[in-house]
């Protein structure tokens, strides 16, 4: 049985086992403390450790680890970057910060679970910052003059968690964008 991760999996197939963490290492040259520290997530293993497991448990080494696709890589690495990226042409075109990624969003969010979480993210960060920035410009006959500033920032704010994201993106495949007003909820599984 094949399980999201290789902490998952030995989880699985040592209980499906029976054995402890102590067992599983008294049956390998593994320690106690290493097959906990695996189990937990806190460290991905030599393949040399993963093969002593799979020894251990009587599997083979495919059953432990999951194995990615490399030709899939580089197709979520270009489409996390354009999906992240896009809303900079928001800069030369009004409203491509929302439509840009919208219009990837809806081709690419049932391929992938992780397009639609991060499409999600994308739109109703930049929806909320063009919100945010129509309500500042508005507030012209209110507050002439401050409006500037506060329309600067709101901007400057929304330029700075862009990249951030976006770098976080193709780095480690998370993001932060805060002050986001959920206009796109998550579907309920």
């Amino acid at each position: 049985m094949k399980r999201a991760s290789l902490q998952e999996n030995l989880l699985y197939h040592r209980k499906l086992k029976g054995y402890t963490q102590d067992e599983l290492a008294d049956r390998t040259t593994v320690g106690v403390r290493t097959i906990q520290r695996i189990e937990k997530g806190e460290v991905q293993p030599h393949l040399q450790t993963v093969k002593l497991l799979a020894v251990g448990l009587g599997v083979e080494v495919d059953d432990l680890l999951v194995l990615d696709n490399p030709k899939e890589e580089p197709i979520n690495r270009k489409w996390m970057l354009l999906l992240h990226a896009s809303p900079f042409f928001g800069l030369i075109i009004p409203l491509a910060n929302i439509l840009f990624p919208l219009f990837i969003w809806i081709n690419k969010a049932d391929q992938n679970p992780i397009y639609d979480i991060h499409g999600r993210a994308v739109i109703n960060f930049h929806a909320s910052m063009s919100l945010l920035i129509l309500i500042s410009l508005l507030l012209f006959f209110a507050l002439p003059g401050l409006n500037f500033f506060i329309t600067g920032f709101i901007a400057l704010i929304a330029l700075l968690f862009s990249i951030r994201s976006t770098l976080s993106a193709m780095e480690s495949g998370t993001y932060y964008y805060p002050l986001s007003i959920p206009f796109l909820k998550k579907k309920n599984q």
